[in-house]
């Protein structure tokens, strides 16, 4: 990248792993993927990920972000975003007429599924995460008569359930995992025949990210985490670089948001990135850096990762077509009710 010579003293920690996890490749994936196949507009229920710079490139080439599915005019696409979404949400976009892409993180779908499971055998589901999250409100209405939001361990004194003996917890899957364990914790003391969901809901990629910041902290006078101020698991990044020992931590979207004066009495930075960053963004910050001088980069890996995920099953038919059946269905349907018919 042509950057400057370092100064004596002067370094950079880059985490790794960090920026793109397998569930955001592949969501960011198949709204290009839609793009290209059914052509402009594909909208998208919600940011398809949170980061800013993603959603503005994406926006460029024609997805359109809605925060209702009742904002997408008949007969067109609609993608679920990376964070899930509820049943309910899909019966909104049958009565809307729209053909839809669900890409949803599959780690989320899996504790989508364990929240269905639990919730018919008769159990109080305490979900650990944190309020109006869009995986939460997913995750809350596969069974919203069974599920209670627990939102840190200061949330765990006003939990109540109706039978001790059948409870269980699960979590949105990018939380820190200190703290989540700290949540479970204060409730098994609460509670202690609370059961644990049969496989770690936070997801593997924010764990290693996690552990990555955990062991630069110690080193780095100063970790930058680039990341959207909506992402959770980058805010967490924030956190942990903290509690790990650093003196300060900043989320930034883009370099240059950072502030000259952070580099005050600094030797050591730190660097990474949230689940859904793009690598240009990191490639910025560390050209931004090594021009004062930080031009010394030494990786820190705390983990291999090799998971992916295929690409949504819907990206194998036309749902142009398939909309267009939806809207002469109507059609059908209310010339019949012209006719006499009932229609049901």
């Amino acid at each position: 990248m042509g950057r400057m010579t370092a100064s004596p003293g002067r370094r950079v920690l880059l985490a790794a792993p960090r920026g793109y996890c397998a569930g955001v490749d592949r969501a960011v994936i198949a709204v290009e993927k839609a793009l290209e196949q059914y052509g402009a507009p594909v909208y998208v229920r919600h940011e398809i990920v949170h980061n800013k710079y993603v959603v503005q490139t994406l926006e460029k080439k024609g997805a359109i972000f809605v925060e209702r599915t009742e904002e997408v005019p008949e007969g067109n696409i609609v993608m679920f975003s990376a964070h899930g979404v509820a049943p309910v949400v899909h019966e909104e976009a049958a009565r809307g007429k729209l053909a839809t892409i669900d890409a949803t993180c599959p780690l989320v779908t899996k504790v989508h599924k364990e929240a269905v499971r639990f919730a018919n055998e008769d159990y109080d589901i305490l979900l650990i995460g944190h309020e109006g999250h869009e995986e939460v409100i997913g995750t809350s209405g596969e069974a919203p008569e069974h599920i209670q939001l627990v939102d840190g361990p200061g949330d765990v004194a006003k939990v109540e359930v109706r039978d001790e003996s059948k409870v269980v917890w699960l979590s949105q899957t990018t939380l820190s995992v200190d703290e989540t364990m700290e949540t479970v914790d204060a409730l098994k003391e609460k509670f202690p025949q609370l059961i644990s969901p049969p496989s770690d809901d936070i997801c593997y990629a924010t764990q290693n990210r996690q552990l990555a910041v955990k062991q630069m902290g110690a080193e780095a006078e100063l970790v930058i985490v680039v990341g959207s101020r909506n992402s959770s698991n980058s805010k967490r990044l924030v956190e942990v670089a903290k509690l790990a020992g650093s003196r300060e931590a900043y989320l930034v979207d883009f370099a240059s948001e950072i502030d000259e004066a952070w580099l005050e009495g600094v030797t050591t930075v730190g660097v990474t990135s949230g689940a859904s960053v793009p690598e240009v963004l990191v490639e910025e910050v560390l050209e931004w850096l090594a021009q004062r001088g930080y031009g010394d980069v030494e990786l820190v890996k705390a983990a291999e990762e090799s998971i992916t995920f295929s690409l949504p099953k819907e990206l194998r038919r036309d749902l142009r077509e398939e909309a267009a059946a939806l809207i002469a269905q109507r059609t059908g349907a209310a010339g019949s009710g012209n006719s006499g018919d009932s229609g049901e």
